[in-house]
């Protein structure tokens, strides 16, 4: 559970509000059909996806300290997560992690440099009681391809993905958290599948090197796929990756719920981070920042709740809560999990033991 703020909680205006919403969301998260299962010791682990709309880029003003519970809360039921909209300044990111608690660790990307890139970060939050980070890191530059015969350097991936080696419990693995290029409406955008083929492509090869540091690779984050049925998601799967039934199945990960932009792939071992079944997509809406919720935060969006920035009447302020104000106080996605076995004592011990079958029955005398 996360280290609330008691001054805030007890002292702020807001504090009482915010009180009842944890308590509403601490129970939805709990929640046997819309929630998340609970962590264990050492047996699974629950790993999440969440692209934190412009975390915390200053055109938008910084996150309430409410919203920042909210965040800490839901990222605390995961045992690690990738994060994507990480700003240049780490401010944000050092209030949730103080919430988070002194267990609780990172690893974060330089920033990207261009317009395109946003100045943004990427991360991996991660539980070191569950969690070890390995040592390896790095930001993906991807090799010359040999076009028409001839070696070119192909165009590099506007936000440089992020990868980085870990360990829990009985298995190894390696993280690749990204954030590919929106470009355009065009849920087929050129420079999109383009990007997402090329790094598909660095990944496989990278996974079935013999010198790999593991064979057990998770590619995760905002792909800005539209519809699993989109050359986008195809050109990942056709490097070899696989994405579990159970998150194939699941609503999208945008707040109306209706595109795929999220995703969580598989190129591992046959034997290591096998799925229980279990994946979703946690609507932190259904709970904070509700629809109903509209007027208890008029005085909080002031002016721009009224007036656009060119000074106009706005005709629909309800659509600025719901679509503006609030997903830069959470966010315009919502994290996605799935949870992996990670815990292979029996098959370990009973291959252990055919060994020992093996060499008793090779000793007896013909």
């Amino acid at each position: 559970m996360p280290y609330y703020n008691r001054d805030f909680l007890t002292q702020d205006p807001a504090g009482e509000r915010t009180l009842e919403r944890l308590l509403a969301l601490r129970s939805r998260l709990d929640d046997p059909v819309y929630g998340v299962p609970p962590r264990s010791q050492e047996t699974t682990l629950l790993l999440a996806t969440w692209n934190l709309r412009d975390f915390d880029k200053p055109a938008y003003g910084r996150r309430s300290e409410e919203a920042i519970h909210y965040i800490a809360e839901v990222v605390a039921r995961f045992d690690m997560i990738a994060l994507q909209e990480i700003y240049r300044d780490l401010e944000a990111l050092e209030r949730l992690m103080r919430l988070l608690g002194g267990h609780w660790s990172y690893l974060v990307t330089d920033t990207g440099e261009g317009q395109a890139a946003n100045n943004e970060r990427l991360a991996f939050l991660y539980d070191t009681r569950k969690v070890n980070f390995a040592g390896l890191a790095g930001e993906i530059v991807l090799p010359p391809i040999k076009i028409d015969g001839e070696l070119r350097q192909p165009r590099q991936l506007v936000r440089t993905p992020y990868i980085a080696g870990f360990r829990s419990a009985w298995t190894d693995f390696v993280l690749c958290t990204v954030h590919i290029l929106y470009g355009s409406s065009n849920p087929n955008h050129p420079a999109r599948v383009e990007e997402i083929r090329q790094l598909a492509r660095f990944l496989k090869d990278r996974s079935t090197d013999p010198a790999a540091w593991s064979r057990n690779l998770i590619v995760l984050g905002d792909f800005n796929i539209f519809s699993n049925r989109d050359i986008t998601m195809q050109a990942l799967l056709d490097e070899g990756f696989l994405i579990p039934a159970e998150l194939q199945s699941i609503p999208g990960s945008n707040v109306p719920r209706n595109k795929h932009y999220d995703q969580i792939a598989f190129r591992v071992r046959p034997d290591r981070l096998n799925t229980t079944g279990k994946a979703g997509v946690f609507d932190i809406f259904d709970v904070v920042y509700r629809d109903e919720d509209e007027p208890l935060y008029i005085d909080e969006m002031g002016a721009r709740y009224h007036t656009t920035s060119e000074g106009k009447p706005r005709q629909n302020p309800s659509q600025y809560y719901r679509t503006y104000w609030r997903t830069h106080q959470i966010s315009d996605h919502l994290p996605m999990w799935v949870e992996l076995r990670i815990n292979y004592t029996e098959p370990y011990l009973n291959r252990l033991l055919e060994e020992w079958q093996k060499k008793t029955t090779d000793s007896q005398p013909e």
